[in-house]
């Protein structure tokens, strides 16, 4: 790859994703390169990461991008390359086919090459209860085999989170509420807690709600072990849930239609910031009637499922905005990771001033796919006289 080795060569190589491992070794999944300064010079840095361990290699530099070569396109069937020029992203078929695509720099300026430059995390590991009991750490606070992503994504979202908060009309508030419907295991629950208390310095009040007891109990339990008084979790299906007036509404991964339950309760009790990840689009996908622009796309079932996605979040997002929110959809953490990672969040303008122009957009949107009914329209027109 010619312009791996020159992006090294003139100094703007960020890093290298080697992904679809089809070699020997059953239980690696990818490998990250990156740049290293060591006392030696400069190296390349290889990360296996492999199903329960990560394992690091440094290379000279022109070993290390003779390796790449000969693995790319026999063991690894796709590369992306991050430099400051330009971002490229190589994928090879079955046959030995391959495909180049190049997209504007992700990043403008290189990384630090130190080989011992420390990670900023807004969740620190070390000491803490939770993280440990929750399975993510040892009692070193050292992240444990595979928990290694889910630690990336809980300092991701946490990160997100931020950003929110300071972006709406909560910024510089002293206290808060917060809600996550379908809380699950608690991981990013009990980061939102801890971020928003200790970090932030906000009094922050949460609430989980989980349908599976044996959670509930877990949560709490470790929630009292933590010292984390202000969090609790309750048993419940989002849709029974009694909402009451609370400033963040968190729903991740609620299945199909239970997203839209949660969006409408977060509209509905006056949430500032709406986050949700949504999954397993069912309701849009069946009502779906080809344009026949489109049909010859739509024929195959796995793009009409992801058209279904796509078609089923941006109808939501014109809600919200008509509702009085400004919306981003936007990937949450990289599809090397999950596949479900499109993130839904809205932020209540000053106001809550509705858009009009956007009911409009929605109305015409469903009519070119023929869609006759969406659960969120529903509940809003039932329950909140929208139009």
């Amino acid at each position: 790859m010619s312009t791996l080795a020159e992006a090294v060569a003139a100094g703007v190589f960020v890093k290298l994703t080697l992904a679809k491992y089809g070699g020997e070794e059953a239980d690696l999944k990818n490998v990250y390169v990156r740049r290293v300064a060591l006392r030696k010079g400069e190296r390349l840095s290889f990360l296996y990461r492999y199903e329960t361990k990560d394992v690091v290699k440094n290379l000279a530099v022109a070993e290390g991008l003779e390796l790449i070569r000969e693995r790319l396109g026999s063991e690894f069937l796709s590369c992306h390359l991050f430099t400051t020029r330009e971002d490229a992203q190589l994928d090879f078929n079955r046959k030995g086919e391959s495909k180049l695509v190049s997209r504007p720099p992700t990043f403008d300026t290189p990384q630090p090459a130190s080989h011992d430059r420390k990670k900023r995390r807004a969740i620190e590991t070390g000491g803490s209860v939770y993280l440990r009991a929750l399975g993510v750490t040892d009692e070193r606070g050292t992240p444990r085999p595979a928990m290694g992503d889910k630690l990336r994504q809980i300092n991701k979202f946490v990160e997100i989170v931020a950003g929110l908060v300071a972006s709406s009309p909560l910024a510089g508030r002293d206290a808060l509420s917060v809600v996550d419907m379908g809380s699950g295991k608690g991981y990013l629950t009990f980061a939102v807690y801890d971020y928003l208390n200790k970090s932030l310095g906000v009094r922050a009040t949460v609430t989980g709600v989980e349908a599976r007891a044996e959670l509930v109990k877990l949560c709490n339990e470790t929630a009292a072990r933590a010292g984390f008084d202000r969090l609790d979790f309750r048993a419940g299906f989002i849709q029974d849930f009694d909402l009451p007036a609370t400033d963040i509404l968190i729903a991740l991964h609620a299945c199909d239609t239970a997203t839209d339950d949660a969006i409408y309760k977060g509209i509905r009790a006056g949430a500032s910031v709406i986050i949700t990840a949504p999954c397993c689009h069912k309701e849009i996908r069946p009502q779906i009637k080809s344009p026949a622009g489109l049909r010859g796309v739509l024929r195959h079932g796995i793009l009409l499922e992801r058209e279904a996605e796509a078609l089923t979040d941006s109808l939501r997002a014109l809600l919200l905005e008509h509702a009085g929110y400004d919306v981003k959809v936007f990937e949450f953490i990289s599809t090397e990771h999950t596949r479900k990672n499109t993130m839904i969040a809205a932020v209540r303008r000053e106001g809550g001033a509705r858009v009009e122009s956007k009911l409009a957009e929605f109305d015409e949107l469903k009519r070119f796919f023929g869609v006759s009914e969406q659960r969120l329209e529903r509940l809003l027109l039932g329950g909140c006289g929208l139009r």
